[in-house]
């Protein structure tokens, strides 16, 4: 039997697995029939807690888009792991360190059920995002197969973003934009694509096209990088709540130089078992 949790960050669900306390060996596979809505139990990303590979650190943290790749950051995830590690009795602490692909994150857990998590620097140069380009620029000129041409700012949150500014939300042509800049050519490994509707200096509205995954109702990294992209237009303040279709999310940036900090809810839903028969049958 493979145990695991049911979790969700703002609607941007999870199934969350312990791979240290049972043996867990999940293909690309298996994964995509876990994820699957109708046939498997249904998440937009998979979870596993494993137990460190480094020195200093209380976890180390994989993420599986539902198509089985494999990333280096979730924002709305880290929550939830950090709340699964502590519900479970893995730590009793309220504040831990954990190894990704991309570096260690520390979420802390609040009095509110709310998880505040330092997601680290932002970064802007290209061949960190990775992004295709001559020169670092606040602004970009994509070129889409439909021939327009959209303008989008650019940054790693641990996993690469692409955000661009919309009228409205709502009527956001997310579901066919989307998909062109998650594939975009300039974009070697896919990018998380994010529409951004500036309310005020302090508040945002968003929706994200996530690599691998689809259009989520939150995304943490992405809420993140909106924000960081705002800010470094001369658009938004340092303190900014993002308000996704899920819900809402609180992201600071000091600015150059200093990690971005984001706070939110991360929820359990159930546990459950699954046997091994299903999933390989499968």
């Amino acid at each position: 039997m493979l145990k695991f949790s049911k979790m969700h960050g703002l609607g941007n669900d999870f199934i969350v697995i312990d791979a240290i306390n049972q043996q867990v060996d999940l293909d690309v596979k298996a994964i995509r029939f876990l994820a699957d809505r109708r046939f498997g139990i249904g998440c937009d990303q998979l979870l596993v807690v494993e137990k460190p590979t480094k020195q200093g650190v209380d976890f180390r943290y994989r993420i599986f888009n539902a198509d089985g790749s494999e990333v280096a950051q979730c924002g709305n995830g880290v929550r939830c792991f950090a709340r699964f590690v502590r519900d479970k009795q893995l730590t009793d602490k309220d504040s831990i360190a954990v190894e990704t692909a991309s570096g260690i994150v520390y979420p802390t857990l609040q009095d509110n059920d709310n998880v505040t998590v330092d997601m680290g620097l932002p970064q802007f140069a290209p061949q960190c995002i990775p992004f295709v380009s001559g020169e670092q620029a606040v602004l970009y000129s994509l070129n889409l197969k439909s021939n327009a041409t959209v303008s989008i700012g650019a940054v790693s949150m641990g996993n690469p973003h692409a955000v661009m500014l919309v009228e409205d939300i709502t009527s956001a042509d997310v579901d066919t934009i989307g998909p062109m800049i998650e594939s975009h050519k300039q974009f070697p490994e896919g990018v998380n694509a994010g529409f951004m509707q500036i309310v005020d200096r302090s508040n945002v509205n968003l929706r994200v096209y996530e690599r691998g995954a689809g259009e989520t109702l939150a995304c943490g990294t992405g809420a993140c990088a909106a924000v960081v992209i705002g800010i470094q237009q001369g658009l938004l303040d340092r303190e900014v709540k993002v308000s996704l279709p899920g819900g809402d999310l609180n992201i600071v940036w000091a600015g150059e130089n200093e990690s971005v900090w984001m706070t939110g809810p991360a929820t359990h839903v159930f546990d459950g078992e699954i046997t091994w028969a299903i999933i390989n049958k499968n």
